[in-house]
């Protein structure tokens, strides 16, 4: 790859490596975390996002704020886990790799204290390795999804910026490419924060893909005129129904793709299932600060004090999801007894 949202850089003394997303596409700036507040609080103001890339930063912050004490316990490590579980709380993939570390560390906690690092070190970059391993299989599957010709549209980020390598659906779109296929990505720009704009539209000119990047609310305009064939975006959190959330705003695409009798596709990886929820009513959203919306990016668009509601995610109900692409293969149809079959 071109480039890594995340490495962790040395042994179990090492560091987190984090390429600031804030920053891009204008400068290119890696914030250096050796303490698990450095990790939390990195998660929590986006400079690492994306559903998988923030359960494997997790991990490795875990390593951190465990090695900081002199004599780590098992109560050491839930203190760690408990701390970093309040970062973010729509992204099930950050409780899942939680989960794990903890795991690993009931399993491991009678060894001695150096060992137990090590361990759980090795158990962090496991999870990097299959996070790898599974977005390359979903690229792989949903790549014969991308039409030859036309237009996909896809909706925030989804690519090696949102894991830790490869992607989601955009994974997809760059496998396509990759095999021969040609065709233009029309990228929402995916408001208040952009990522669409920022980070989107500037992977894929890495990787040298035509990408035409409209306003959010130009998206029907597109379909309208017949510009798109296929939308296909990421998740952060799937009931055990299908129903799906994901950024705001996707769940508007998915209406507007099924009045326009258009596929709507959503690729993620087992580990954003979350089958203890039966729908998606369930699924915690995110509210973000009103700033975000008042003053994004430095500059006030709003009149002050002027009331803000800015929910970070919707949830698109199953009924509207063409198929879920995850590494086991294509989720269709999507429904309860499908995905248990599936996944199982």
């Amino acid at each position: 790859m071109l480039y890594r949202s995340l490495a962790w850089q040395g042994d179990a003394l090492g560091e987190l490596r984090l390429l600031d997303q804030t920053r891009l596409p204008g400068e290119t700036i890696y914030r250096h975390c050796t303490t698990i507040e450095q990790v939390w609080q990195a998660i929590r103001e986006l400079c690492v996002r994306g559903a998988p890339a923030i359960g494997v930063s997790a991990a490795y912050g875990v390593v951190l704020g465990v090695r900081a004490f002199v004599h780590p316990t098992l109560e050491t490590v839930k203190q760690a886990t408990n701390y970093l579980r309040t970062s973010r709380p729509t992204a099930v993939n950050l409780f899942w790799a939680l989960d794990r570390m903890d795991a690993a560390a009931e399993k491991y906690f009678h060894k001695p204290e150096g060992q137990l690092i090590e361990l759980l070190l090795a158990t962090a970059q496991d999870i990097e390795d299959e996070d790898v391993e599974t977005s390359r299989s979903i690229g792989e599957f949903g790549s014969h999804l991308i039409p030859d010709g036309g237009g996909v549209l896809t909706h925030c980020n989804t690519g090696a910026l949102a894991t830790a390598e490869y992607g989601t659906a955009l994974a997809a779109i760059i496998m396509a490419w990759e095999q021969g296929k040609r065709f233009t990505v029309f990228a929402d720009e995916t408001r208040p924060l952009l990522q669409g704009a920022r980070l989107t539209a500037w992977e894929l000119q890495q990787h040298g893909i035509p990408c035409t990047l409209i306003c959010d609310n130009m998206a029907a305009q597109v379909m309208r005129e017949g510009k798109v064939q296929l939308a296909i975006v990421g998740a952060d959190r799937i009931a055990a129904n299908g129903d799906t959330a994901n950024k705001i705003g996707t769940y508007g695409v998915a209406i507007l793709c099924n009045y326009h009798k258009l596929p709507f596709f959503v690729a993620a990886p087992q580990s954003t299932f979350d089958l203890n929820l039966a729908d998606g009513t369930g699924i915690p959203i995110e509210q973000r600060h009103a700033d975000e919306i008042t003053q994004a990016f430095g500059k006030r668009t709003a009149p002050v004090d002027v009331a803000i509601y800015n929910p970070a995610f919707d949830v698109t109900p199953a009924s509207l999801i063409s198929g879920i692409v995850t590494e086991h293969g294509i989720i269709q149809p999507v429904n309860a007894e499908e995905i248990a079959r599936r996944l199982r």
